[in-house]
């Protein structure tokens, strides 16, 4: 081998290995940009998704915060319940006398405070005598024998009105139920 041509493939040597040394430069410098794009995007998924976990959490409180407002009455509401029923047995009872001042007044009475309570969110559960028995809505005092055979399974006898507030339920209805 001559000079020439070992300068010649000594270039190209140099020529390979300046090559070698620039792709691995460019690998390495794809690799710390593609290193900080995958940290990037993890940085922005724990971002989003802290973010949404946030959003829930405001939702969840939110929603439970109105909740807490709905019902906070709940402890007046059902200390007053007996009052109600007091002032139905008194209306019954008044009725069947000659006192129709006196059961006026009751009546206004009543309607007042049935008025206002019902402003503040309470409602009277409907349950009447024939309707189909429910355990779910309706709570059973005692079971006595139908006195026809349609009644079996049905309500007879509502003996305490049953309330919710709101869509909460705070009394169910006591009712006697045929057999």
């Amino acid at each position: 081998m001559s000079k020439k041509e070992h300068d010649i493939e000594k270039e190209q040597v140099e020529a390979v290995e300046n090559e070698t040394v620039e792709v691995e430069e460019q690998v390495e410098e794809k690799t710390v940009e593609e290193k900080l794009q995958d940290e990037l995007k993890q940085e922005k998924d724990k971002f989003l998704r802290l973010f949404a976990e946030f959003e829930n959490y405001k939702k969840r409180t939110s929603k439970e915060r109105i909740d807490l407002f709905k019902t906070a009455s709940q402890d007046v509401m059902v200390s007053l319940l007996p009052v109600l029923d007091d002032f139905d047995r008194a209306y019954v009872e008044i009725s069947k006398t000659e006192e129709k001042e006196l059961l006026k007044g009751v009546e206004l009475i009543s309607n007042k405070l049935k008025t206002t309570l019902q402003q503040k969110g309470l409602e009277v559960i409907e349950a009447a005598q024939g309707d189909a028995f429910n355990a779910d809505n309706h709570e059973a005092i005692t079971q006595i024998p139908a006195p026809s055979e349609d009644l079996k399974g049905k309500i007879i006898d509502v003996i305490e009105k049953g309330y919710k507030l709101g869509d909460k339920v705070i009394r169910f209805p006591k009712v006697v139920i045929g057999q």
